[in-house]
């Protein structure tokens, strides 16, 4: 995995390569070369390409994995204050906090829209039961409540729904 410091070191590279293509746009333009609005090109797509590369440099792209969690998979979220998660069936409780765990650090994001005077982030997790032939019912296994401001929250709330999750065990 790339780290912030390589692509701050890729950001310098292609700043080098955008001056050297900005050097060579500016001959061809001097000599009225044919091929000077193809530079023109070539300059501003590279000019592109080290704003993306300084851009992940100052907030990269990263996941979370804590350990004993569970693959989930995202089922809501509009960027506000809430999402849901769906976890397997068959899932105990400690990977049920740790899977909680993980989809709250990978789903912060500085740029969440906080509805009123909301400043956690509420993620659910669910499960699909099917007691019988044709009927599914959703349950609700837990939640997280972490900061919508902190992606390393020291005052996440983990709740585990023990009944519920008891229940969907049995069947």
């Amino acid at each position: 995995m790339i780290t912030p410091t390589q692509f701050g070191s890729l950001t310098q590279g292609m700043g080098v390569l955008v001056l050297v293509l900005a050097i060579i746009t500016a001959f061809a333009f001097g000599r009225s070369v044919g091929w000077r609005f193809r530079m023109v090109g070539i300059t501003s797509f590279a000019v592109v390409l080290t704003a993306g590369l300084f851009a992940l440099s100052i907030s990269p792209i990263t996941r979370t994995a804590v350990s004993g969690s569970v693959p989930y998979v995202l089922v809501y979220d509009r960027l506000g204050p809430e999402a849901v998660i769906a976890v397997p069936t068959q899932i105990s409780a400690v990977q049920l906090e740790a899977t909680l765990k993980q989809a709250a650090s990978n789903l912060f994001s500085p740029g969440r829209n906080s509805l009123g005077e909301t400043t956690k982030l509420k993620i659910r997790a669910r499960t699909l039961l099917h007691p019988r032939e044709g009927v599914s019912k959703l349950v609700y296994l837990g939640e997280v409540e972490s900061s919508l401001r902190s992606r390393n929250d020291p005052e996440i709330a983990v709740t585990i729904f023990s009944d519920r999750l008891i229940s969907s065990q049995k069947l």
